[in-house]
């Protein structure tokens, strides 16, 4: 089975060589390796991509917990093949938006997206009665400015055993501690313009001031390096006549264009049509 490993700590001599010893010595093949060593911020990440037999999982668990535990490193141990009837968790993280987080919800819900929304996570109050509607656990990590404590969403993640990380307009850019913690594919994020052409806070501005008639959605894996190489999961495109005002342009992309990209997207991550190795975004053979 293939098995994703992150390590990120403080920066120090030899933390890959325990990793990296124990799982060649169960007999483990790597697949994919990166490692991060960030002088100025003294920390290092890595991660380590690596097929082994099913039965090694929780052996490489508790030999990941012993090694975090020495090496003072936040080790997680994670895999996408998940046994029936277990189902990906997911955290559904928002701001102001309904729409976007609601088309993942109500996919969950009409079984379209196979997965289990664990809980909501959010930076403002307005999402909190979409959560109660869909009878999911709903964890405010913002204050009054809506300034996320990145510190209590890492915690949140961990508390309700998260798989994926839906960034479903999620209006703040998570740090790259969280990136590195959740590497590998597992933070998935809308962006409400069609990437690479249109990146930034103000997409559909941007293409309306290059007089685009055509506009949409891209949805991506997240990666700690901000614009490292083509992460896109999927898009979805929607065209205005001429002259049509940005106000109708930005309602039709916010209430029907990103929601049905948002949606397919993390159903072709849960259902592992796609998976992200090496920055890339590849299709799994059947």
């Amino acid at each position: 089975m293939e098995v994703v490993i992150t390590a990120l700590g403080p920066d120090n001599v030899g933390l890959a060589d325990p990793i990296i010893h124990y799982v060649t010595g169960v007999g483990a093949r790597i697949a994919e390796i990166q490692m991060y060593d960030h002088d100025e911020e003294h920390l290092f990440a890595m991660l380590c991509r690596v097929d082994i037999d099913r039965q090694e999982l929780q052996p490489l668990r508790d030999a990941m917990r012993q090694i975090g535990d020495f090496k003072k490193l936040a080790i997680r141990v994670w895999t996408s093949e998940f046994e029936s009837p277990q189902k990906p968790r997911l955290a559904i993280c928002a701001t102001f938006l309904e729409s976007t987080p609601r088309a993942v919800l109500q996919g969950v819900a009409d079984g379209v997206i196979k997965a289990e929304v664990a809980v909501m996570i959010a930076n403002r109050r307005k999402c909190a009665k979409l959560a109660e509607e869909f009878d999911v656990p709903f964890v405010m990590i913002g204050d009054e400015n809506g300034v996320a404590d990145d510190a209590a969403m890492v915690s949140a993640l961990d508390q309700y055993q998260v798989d994926f990380v839906i960034l479903a307009r999620y209006m703040r850019v998570l740090p790259p501690s969280t990136c590195w913690q959740f590497a590998g594919g597992r933070i998935i994020n809308l962006h409400h313009g069609l990437l690479p052409g249109f990146p930034g806070f103000r997409p559909y501005h941007d293409a309306h001031g290059s007089r685009m008639l055509t506009y949409g959605a891209t949805c991506h894996f997240i990666i700690p390096e901000l614009d490292a190489g083509n992460q896109i999961i999927n898009q979805r495109t929607f065209s205005v006549a001429p002259g049509t005002p940005i106000a109708d342009i930005i309602r039709c992309g916010e209430t029907e264009n990103e929601p049905a990209c948002l949606a397919e997207g993390v159903r072709r991550v849960v259902d592992r049509e796609v998976y992200l190795h090496f920055h890339r975004v590849r299709a799994r053979v059947s």
